[in-house]
């Protein structure tokens, strides 16, 4: 199978994708970060030093520190297809990320969107 031309991608332009649709939402860069860092274990430092060094999407999860144990939680559809069906595991975390984006564009609370307990 060929592998997807996604994996290959800038982080850092698809990042900068992320803040333009959440600001375009009323939404704020610092709530990116947070999704960000959430779902990867970044800390903010080093999420700024992945974005500047121009890493792809492959690199940019695979030295991610920890993918959070709630990332499992994320339920729903991105671009047509449940995340959670998705087989391949960097895809999946892709679009994990991505449907987190979109709930914050959609104006959920930033407690729902972590999958916070209530």
């Amino acid at each position: 199978m060929a592998e997807q031309r996604v994996f290959s991608m800038s982080f850092a332009s698809i990042y900068k994708l992320y803040i333009q649709k959440a600001e375009r939402k009323g939404r704020e860069k610092a709530e990116v970060d947070e999704i960000i860092r959430w779902l990867t274990g970044y800390h903010q430092e080093e999420l700024e030093k992945q974005v500047a060094s121009e890493i792809d999407f492959r690199t940019f999860f695979a030295e991610a520190p920890q993918l959070n144990p709630n990332a499992e939680l994320i339920t729903g559809v991105v671009c047509g297809v449940r995340v959670e069906e998705i087989e391949d595991p960097l895809m999946q975390k892709i679009r994990y990320l991505d449907k987190l984006i979109d709930e914050l564009a959609k104006g959920k609370k930033m407690d729902k969107i972590l999958r916070k307990a209530l």
